[in-house]
């Protein structure tokens, strides 16, 4: 929010210090009680001579593609306003009765390209000489044909705002050409940038962030919203509440009579530029200025367009609404709506409608002003993308008390500026619980912070944050504090949240910074190790780590073909996604890395190997009963274990993608393509950094390859599966052919009880080959396994190095030829020792899967 500095010291009894406190200081005062400050920013940054002017007269030029004016401004005496140089004449002549002729209207001469001004508007005129924000010099030159002695400014050109439709122009009577303009904008003020935190919606206003300031800079607060509000006669208008869960509070008051050409006084004009809101008409304006100072966000409806009664309720299906942005929006049951006999004409909190529009013509207006559930404000404003700065402060909070405030300043504004006529009925329906107490020990924050501040802090300051306050005796004999917050602070719920305020307040730089004492012994833990050792294994074996986005979207399920019973699909549902299509907690890191690189290939890259280590979320078939548990006293132990056994199992997951060629090519000869074995071997990896073993079998499981998929196995326990991808999904997902993936349960993979050092032998290895002819639909790890079992302990290793098949074997029948290593660890082996038990090792092939030696 952008706030200027006079606004906020209007709001603060500073008394004679007023001039002395510097907006940096207001800025360092915010910051040092949490709220953000994202610049300051100073207007007087314009030198040379600026002064306001009455266009006379306007050329239109009408030999150019654009609208080209050329003006006659009138700048003022000549001498005077202008500081025009006058020639010295001697002493005057003392007969009083001479004429004397009358100072000089100087007119200049000025091309503009605007067309938002006629003739006798009052204008703003940087002269030659003038130097604008930014170093733009303005000169006297030819262009269009005419000499242009100066230029009539914007507002974005004078540094009052971002608005550059127009040239600015002042309302009648605001001042008279030739003054100087730098008094009558006031450029020597400076507007604060500030960023509050969400649960701080009154800081969205002048109200709450002068507030802030008097209790930072220790001064009072003079509270715009003081304002006596007369008993209602009548109804302004009738309404209905039909949803009180979406609307707890609607005010109405109604303005007749109103001139609809009545222009914005130029006070107002100027803070909705600096606080970066366009003047659009003094009904618009006026319930922009008073959400500002307030934070009450008001809407006006053109009353004479408004049929029957206006119903508060929840959209209907099918309803559709065309906002005040002119663009029709198909309405959502569950968001909050403002409806007449016609249908819907406001979306609640967030945007009006466009048949209900304040036009250049309204003289009959309905101000309303009502307290929206924050929760549907915000689901309503993501839902339609739709961020208004209504929606803004009423997703946040806004204080159910000042409905009737806002509309009756609003209504008094209206009066005095536009001429119109506040009627007497005030429409007033529904309401709000006060806030509850909260009562805790009044050393509680002392506690909290290791600080012992001074007898009275706590008081001092919930008071000054409008909290009413009481102090009393607890049933232990200590001193305790109950404190009933102020209705503008829907943030302070719990003991914690007035601890919070206390801090802030006495400031966070009062609280010393002690790292508490590392004990000794502790480091990490096993399964810690493990991580950070399966990510350095996989990033030295070329794989690049990312972390993908945690939320999945329903149709991603669609996209792996998974059937409808697959446990996959059973995800938690967010409550408040961050994006609206990914709401379900991933049950599986495959789709979060597809995603990412999907990413990476439309930005050119053809060759990725990614790797993502995190966590997934596996809620069980029924829904877990969550026990709901009190914030006064700590709960007991069988509330924290039914609490840990709603909680769904979150094993931690390692997955890798590859795409794109293994091995590039290049000077050394043609790359090599990423296979299924390549994710195999990924897991392999991951299996010899957690010091373990891993089995492979075939498998079937989308979305991997049927016939290019094997099951990971630690022992006898299935921990994953790795492979190819299936055509029909990498179809769905647009990535490129034969893209191969691997995802395997870390925590699954049981943890060594110790992991010895790797033991060098001292003596040789005999090195034998055998070539097995087996079935073709035979896998070779389970012929492997084979192998290794009934060689006995001194077979070291067993690698399959070829495969064949051909008319020599048979159809049906494929050869695998194994390199198999013997060693013993206390002696060296013979070769009869050797062939023994290569011997043993295809015997035991042969009785498991008919396999027999290749001739």
């Amino acid at each position: 929010m952008r706030v200027p500095v006079s606004w906020l010291k209007e709001r603060l009894e500073l008394g004679d210090k007023v001039d002395e406190v510097t907006a940096q200081e207001l800025a360092d005062a915010f910051i040092r009680i949490g709220i953000e400050v994202d610049g300051v920013h100073p207007l007087g940054e314009i030198t040379g001579p600026l002064v306001i002017g009455r266009v006379a007269e306007i050329e239109e030029l009408t030999d150019f593609k654009k609208p080209i004016r050329y003006c006659q401004v009138e700048l003022g005496d000549a001498g005077t306003a202008l500081g025009d140089a006058v020639e010295e004449t001697g002493e005057p002549d003392s007969t009083e009765d001479e004429d004397v002729d009358p100072p000089r209207a100087r007119t200049n001469g000025i091309v503009c390209g605007a067309t938002n001004f006629a003739e006798g508007a009052l204008v703003v005129v940087a002269l030659p000489g003038a130097v604008l924000p930014g170093g733009f010099e303005i000169s006297a030159r030819k262009t269009y044909g005419h000499v242009s002695e100066g230029m009539i400014c914007s507002a974005r050109e004078l540094g009052l705002g971002d608005d550059h439709t127009g040239i600015l122009v002042l309302p009648p009577g605001t001042a008279d050409p030739g003054d100087d303009a730098r008094d009558v904008l006031d450029l020597d003020d400076t507007v604060i940038e500030v960023a509050p935190t969400p649960d701080r919606g009154y800081a969205l206003s002048v109200r709450g962030l002068a507030r802030e300031l008097a209790c930072a800079l220790d001064v009072p607060f003079g509270d715009p919203a003081n304002t006596d509000v007369p008993e209602a006669e009548g109804d302004a208008w009738p309404v209905r509440i039909e949803d009180t869960e979406g609307c707890r509070r609607f005010v109405l008051r109604r303005v007749t009579g109103l001139d609809a050409g009545a222009p914005t006084p130029w006070w107002m004009r100027r803070r909705l530029l600096l606080a970066g809101i366009r003047s659009i008409s003094l009904a618009v304006d006026v319930t922009n200025y008073v959400m500002l100072e307030l934070g009450q966000p008001l809407h006006a409806f053109d009353t004479g367009s408004v049929k029957g009664d206006l119903v508060v309720r929840r959209a209907r299906p099918g309803e559709k609404l065309t906002t005040l942005d002119d663009v029709e929006r198909e309405l959502d049951p569950d968001d909050v709506v403002i409806a007449d006999d016609t249908g819907v004409v406001s979306l609640a909190g967030t945007m009006g409608g466009a048949g209900t529009e304040i036009s250049g013509d309204s003289t009959d207006v309905l101000l309303e002003a009502a307290h929206w559930d924050p929760p549907s404000i915000s689901r309503t404003a993501r839902r339609h993308r739709l961020f208004s700065e209504a929606a803004k402060r009423f997703e946040r909070y806004a204080d159910p008390q000042l409905c009737a405030v806002a509309v009756e300043s609003a209504a008094r504004l209206l009066r005095q500026y536009g001429d119109g006529s506040i009627r007497p009925g005030r429409t007033d329906e529904g309401g709000t619980e006060p806030m509850p107490a909260i009562t805790m020990p009044i050393s509680l924050p002392d506690q909290v912070a290791g600080v012992r501040y001074e007898r009275g802090v706590t008081v001092r300051r919930l008071t000054q944050i409008g909290c009413k306050v009481a102090v009393g005796t607890g049933d232990d004999g200590t001193a305790v504090v109950s404190a009933v917050p102020p209705s503008w602070r829907g943030d302070l719920g719990q003991q914690a949240d007035l601890v919070e305020e206390v801090l802030r307040l006495e400031g966070y730089g009062s609280i010393p910074s002690v790292l508490p004492a590392a004990p000794a012994g502790r480091g990490l833990t096993e399964s810690q190790r493990r991580r950070r050792t399966v990510s350095r294994a996989l990033a030295e074996a070329g794989y690049v780590e990312v972390i993908p986005f945690p939320f999945v979207s329903k149709s991603t399920w669609d996209a792996f073909a998974l059937p409808e019973d697959d446990p996959r699909r059973r995800g938690l549902t967010l409550l408040n996604p961050l994006e609206s299509d990914k709401d379900e907690l991933a049950t599986t890191l495959l789709p979060g890395l597809l995603e990412t690189l999907q990413r990476n290939l439309s930005r050119g890259f053809r060759d990725v190997a990614l790797f993502h280590i995190g966590q997934v979320v596996l809620p069980s078939a029924e829904p877990a009963d969550v026990p709901d548990l009190a914030v006064d006293a700590r709960p007991a132990d069988d509330e924290l274990a039914a609490l840990e056994q709603s909680v769904p199992v979150q094993p931690l997951h390692v997955s890798v993608v590859l795409t794109g060629q293994r091995l590039r090519t290049g000077w050394w000869g043609p790359g090599e393509a990423a296979t299924w074995a390549d994710a195999v071997e990924s897991a392999r990896t991951v299996a010899a950094a957690s010091g373990v073993g891993l089995r492979t079998e075939a498998a079937d499981l989308l979305p991997w390859h049927p016939g290019r998929c094997a099951r990971l196995l630690a022992g006898d326990r299935p921990v994953g599966h790795a492979g190819e991808l299936h055509p029909k999904v990498v179809e769905a997902m647009g990535l490129p052919k034969r893209t191969v993936a691997m995802e395997l349960d870390l925590d699954a993979i049981p943890l060594p009880d110790s992991r010895p050092a790797p033991a060098v032998s001292p003596y040789p290895p005999v090195l034998l080959d055998v070539a097995l002819v087996v079935d073709a639909e035979v896998p070779s790890a389970d012929l492997a396994d084979a192998l290794r079992q009934g060689a006995g302990e001194l077979l070291e290793d067993v690698a399959l190095f070829d495969t064949y098949t051909g008319e020599q074997i048979g159809e049906g029948k494929r050869s695998l030829a194994y390199k198999l290593r013997f060693r013993a660890a206390d002696r060296t082996l013979t070769v009869e020792e050797a062939t023994h038990a290569r011997d043993s090792a295809v015997a035991s092939a042969k009785e498991r899967f008919g396999a027999f030696l290749r001739g």
